[in-house]
C-alpha cells in the first residue's frame, strides 16, 4: 500500500477533524511515543475508549521536535542537547506499530491547541491482521518552523520561545538534537509493555534526528543508562513507562 493510500488528508482546521468523526461523535487518535502507554494516554484523555495496537505503513518515528513541556518540567539536558521528543515522518518501506484509541469530538479543540507544533494528518492504520480501520485516525506528523509560525503561532516567535526560559532555544524542528532521556525511557518501556513485536519495532523503526541512527544503534553506542532515568514525581504517571 502506497503512502498516498494511507494519508487521507491533512487536517488544517476543526472542520477537517469533524469530517473524520464517527457517527456517534468519536475521533480516532494514533499514539506512537508516550501514548503507547494507556496509563499515560489516560493522563491526557481520561475518557478514551478502544485502546489497541495497530500498524501504520509508510512512516517512521524521529526524535526531531523540541517541546517546551520538557523544559517546564526540568527533564532536559541542554548541555548534551538531550531535549527532543518524537514525531513521525513519511518514509516508503517503513512500518511502525502504534496504538489507536477514540476520544470524544468535543476534546479536539484542546488537542489541537496542545499539539499545535505538529502537522495533523488523517491516516488509515491497520489491525495486526492487516485489516484497514473503518475510520481514519489523527496522526501528529513532523512539520517545520516556517509552517508553524506562518499558520499557527498567533503570538509570534519571541513570545512563543519564552516558554523555554533562558535556554536559548530558537528552533522547534531540528536535525541536531538527541532524545530527552526521561521521555525516551518512557517510550521504550511503554513499547515493551505492548509485547516483543512492538518493543523491537520501536528500537528498529525509531530514529534520532539525523534520520540514520536507530534507537537500537543509539543504545549500542551510548549504553542503556538512559533506562535508569526516573521521571520526577510530577511526571510519574505520564512518563512512568507502565502500560
Amino acid at each position: 500500500m502506497s503512502i498516498d493510500h494511507i494519508i487521507v488528508k491533512e487536517l488544517k482546521d476543526e472542520s477537517d477533524f469533524d469530517a473524520i468523526a464517527s457517527s456517534d461523535g468519536y475521533i480516532s487518535i494514533c499514539g506512537f511515543g508516550s501514548l503507547l502507554s494507556e496509563k499515560s494516554a489516560r493522563s491526557t484523555f481520561p475518557d478514551l475508549t478502544g485502546f489497541r495496537i495497530a500498524t501504520l505503513t509508510g512512516f517512521r518515528r524521529v526524535f526531531n521536535v523540541v517541546g517546551g513541556f520538557f523544559f517546564s518540567h526540568g527533564i532536559t539536558n541542554i548541555k548534551t542537547e538531550e531535549i527532543a521528543a518524537l514525531s513521525v515522518v513519511p518514509c516508503e518501506g517503513e512500518t511502525i506499530l502504534l496504538t489507536v484509541f477514540e476520544i470524544k469530538k468535543t476534546e479536539i479543540p484542546a488537542f489541537i491547541r496542545r499539539e499545535r507544533e505538529y502537522s495533523f494528518l488523517a491516516v488509515v492504520p491497520e489491525s495486526l491482521d492487516g485489516k484497514p480501520h473503518a475510520n481514519p485516525a489523527v496522526l501528529c506528523a513532523s512539520s517545520t518552523d516556517e509552517e508553524f509560525f506562518k499558520l499557527k503561532c498567533t503570538e509570534g516567535r519571541e513570545i512563543y520561545f519564552q516558554q523555554y526560559g533562558d535556554y536559548k532555544v530558537h528552533k522547534i524542528w531540528r536535525d541536531d538534537v538527541l532524545p530527552c532521556r526521561v521521555y525516551l525511557r518512557h517510550c521504550v518501556l511503554a513499547a515493551k509493555s505492548l509485547g516483543d513485536e512492538a518493543y523491537n519495532n520501536f528500537l528498529d523503526h525509531t530514529f534520532l534526528a539525523d534520520r540514520k541512527t536507530t534507537i537500537r544503534q543509539y543504545f549500542e553506542k551510548v549504553g542503556t543508562s538512559i533506562m535508569d532515568e526516573e521521571p520526577p514525581e510530577s511526571l510519574k504517571t505520564r512518563y512512568g513507562g507502565s502500560s
